[in-house]
């Protein structure tokens, strides 16, 4: 067999590998999944860009095309090391995500990041917007394996694009897929998604 022959089966091998992206969780998805366009945004609770991308970016494109029709937005939480408490967030938000409490605390993360980022008060924010009995359930199940299985999920589906940094999303449709990580403005992605969208 010669050399190219054995390159070519194992890149043939490793495609499945390289391929496999972990189902998202159905309460970090937002729109209809049979949308014309994907869009996966791997986002740092601690990450002040990420921050920018939810308060200014996000809230336009569920109004203009998720809620239209038009995309289906995965939301994949990559806490990255070098921030001190984002793996504590994305903890607490995946927790409050399995129990159907997503969004309003990830709304508190993103909210009080100024202030947990550098106290370190994560939970603070998180339990503000639940009540006594949520706030129970959702300590419960942070450090759980189901938990922890699903951010290292999340990870590993950054890991294949690659995310170098946050935010990063990734705007697909069939065979074409476009990561971007810089100028994450709803200005910016729109011609993309309307192309997209035809």
């Amino acid at each position: 067999m010669s050399i190219m022959k054995i390159f070519a089966l194992a890149l043939l091998l490793s495609l499945p590998a390289l391929t496999a992206v972990s189902a998202p969780d159905k309460n970090k998805t937002f729109g209809d999944p049979a949308a014309p366009v994907t869009i996966q945004v791997f986002s740092d609770f601690e990450c002040p860009g990420c921050k920018v991308f939810h308060d200014l970016t996000l809230p336009a494109l569920m109004r203009d095309y998720v809620v239209t029709g038009k995309v289906y937005l995965i939301y994949r939480d990559f806490p990255l090391s070098m921030h001190k408490y984002s793996r504590v967030a994305a903890n607490y938000a995946v927790a409050a995500a399995q129990l159907g409490f997503y969004q309003p605390v990830a709304d508190a993360l993103f909210h009080d990041q100024p202030v947990w980022s550098v106290n370190g008060k994560v939970w603070d924010s998180v339990a503000r917007v639940l009540n006594p009995a949520q706030q129970a359930k959702v300590k419960a199940l942070a450090d759980k394996a189901s938990v922890l299985g699903e951010i290292q999920g999340d990870l590993d589906a950054g890991a294949t694009v690659p995310v170098t940094g946050t935010p990063t999303v990734v705007v697909s449709r069939g065979n074409k897929r476009y990561p971007i990580s810089s100028g994450l403005t709803f200005y910016f992605l729109k011609p993309l998604i309307d192309d997209l969208a035809k």
